[in-house]
């Protein structure tokens, strides 16, 4: 049996990121071949995911980038079993190198970026190893991307919540982009505007309006009239550039932007959340 040294086990946690000891023990297994290592290291880390595939991965974190000219914005989950590895410093290290890749290579979707290189590896098999090393179950939980004139984005404090927002112009003070993220952070609009709201919630909205005017005794037209009414307030209050600007609510978010430029609009926005 070939003597394992610690050089060669801090060799191959650098190459893996597992443990010393898990290290070792891979090795000694291997008889000091690092390939074969690796790959134990990695079915470990595959007996462990599949243990653990009925478990829920209820925590983790939300992550948000643009690219350098702001013309791609992308936000990804990693989620785990626990708040505790959710703060631990390699599982966030893991979240911002795939977050990078999203950026670099700008997937179609997320089982397209499951299929990213990542430290000579998929990120899916990435994670698979990672799942082995922390110990619980691990899964790259969304994918979201906005490609426009400009992008803005945002990640809460804790980051459990991130938010991105698209503009039909470029050139912007970077500020702009913030607060709009930050607003569909704390207000979660249903959809830009009003044109943007599907009809099967226009439909549930004026069903909710008309069932409150009977409960409150009103007939005929004006049963009508009231679910109208507060229709109009739910696209004050969901959609987007219709909401009071949360940093200055005695304007609309339409006007915070059009006090910008006239014309400056939102294209898309996301908006992504762990507990969602």
């Amino acid at each position: 049996m070939a003597q394992i040294t610690a050089t060669e086990v801090n060799k191959l946690r650098h190459m893996t990121g597992a443990g010393m000891m898990d290290c070792k023990k891979a090795l000694t297994e291997a008889d000091g071949d690092f390939d074969k290592a690796t790959q134990i290291i990695r079915e470990r880390g595959q007996a462990i995911a599949n243990k653990r595939s009925d478990r829920e991965a209820s925590e983790g974190i939300v992550l948000a980038a643009t690219n350098e000219n702001q013309t791609l914005g992308v936000i990804i989950a990693l989620k785990c079993e626990t708040d505790f590895v959710a703060k631990n410093v390699d599982f966030i290290k893991i979240a911002e190198s795939i977050l990078d890749k999203a950026l670099t290579n700008n997937p179609a979707d997320l089982e397209a970026l499951k299929t990213v290189a990542l430290d000579g590896k998929t990120i899916a098999e990435k994670i698979i190893e990672q799942t082995g090393i922390i110990g619980e179950k691990l899964e790259l939980g969304f994918y979201e991307k906005i490609e426009a004139g400009q992008v803005g984005f945002y990640i809460h404090s804790d980051k459990k919540l991130a938010t991105l927002v698209g503009f039909n112009k470029s050139g912007l003070n970077v500020q702009i982009g913030k607060d709009v993220a930050m607003q569909i952070a704390a207000m979660d609009p249903v959809a830009i505007d009003k044109d943007f709201v599907p009809q099967s919630v226009i439909d549930k909205e004026l069903e909710i309006g008309r069932h409150q005017a009977i409960a409150d005794g009103k007939t005929g037209d004006l049963v009508d009239k009231i679910a109208q009414g507060k229709l109009g307030k739910f696209y004050k209050d969901s959609t987007l550039l219709n909401q009071d600007f949360i940093k200055e609510s005695k304007i609309s978010v339409k006007q915070y932007l059009q006090q910008t430029e006239k014309d400056l609009t939102v294209t898309a926005f996301k908006r992504c959340s762990i507990k969602q």
